[in-house]
């Protein structure tokens, strides 16, 4: 996330609360007591009135208001296409969420941007994508985020069946289909798989932080095969 991201994170935080502990807001954010620290300073120097004070907190200073959202044609193109791509290509949940996110933008957007947002003619038909381009999308994510291990029957491109345990890392999509990087424990490797190439995916237990199986290592290990 970008330092902008962080400072905007830290003012909502501080409006939605009244006033909060510098070790709260670091816990919530995802950084140090000490970033939260220069944080305030610099939101202080932009002219944003933080006001701390011993044994409360900070908190801001009444009569402060968030900018309303400013976004530019191209920003609100590219939030209408992707909430409609989520929408159709991705699995139910997913489609939910999108929709959600275009009512609450609907709401949220003054009226020329909403006019903008509603009118964009950008598409993503579900007629084209592919047979079952989303199964078992939604029982991935939520392995992914659980942190959880997948054991499927698996029919590889070639027909060969197999029976895997997996632990993924990441879903890519390559518009009209989807694929799971994952370390398999049956190869003890890093692999690709397609979730609509799965049957019967079962979540098991979690598993290991050791050895280091994520998604940056997935990815060193795509690189030094394409490269080697």
């Amino acid at each position: 996330m970008q330092r902008a991201d962080r400072l905007l994170q830290l003012v909502m935080l501080l409006r939605a609360r009244g006033a909060t502990t510098a070790a709260a807001l670091a816990e919530d954010l995802g950084i140090s007591v000490r970033t939260v620290y220069r944080y305030v300073r610099e939101l202080e120097e932009a002219g944003v009135p933080v006001e701390g004070e011993a044994g409360v907190g900070y908190r801001l200073g009444r009569g402060f208001e968030v900018p309303p959202m400013r976004l530019s044609a191209d920003e609100i193109e590219a939030l209408a296409l992707g909430l409609r791509m989520v929408e159709q290509q991705a699995d139910a949940e997913l489609a939910v969420a999108a929709r959600t996110v275009w009512a609450r933008l609907e709401a949220a957007l003054p009226t020329p941007l909403r006019e903008d947002l509603v009118r964009t003619a950008l598409f993503a038909p579900r007629a084209f994508a592919a047979p079952g381009r989303s199964a078992h999308l939604a029982l991935v994510r939520r392995a992914i985020a659980t942190r959880r291990r997948l054991a499927f029957d698996y029919v590889d491109a070639g027909g060969a069946a197999s029976r895997r345990t997996v632990r993924p890392v990441g879903v890519y999509y390559w518009g009209g289909k989807w694929t799971i990087a994952a370390w398999c424990e049956t190869r003890s490797d890093y692999r690709n798989f397609r979730p609509d190439r799965m049957e019967g995916p079962q979540l098991l237990d979690g598993w290991p932080l050791e050895p280091p199986i994520s998604i940056e290592d997935f990815l060193d290990v795509q690189r030094r095969r394409m490269t080697g």
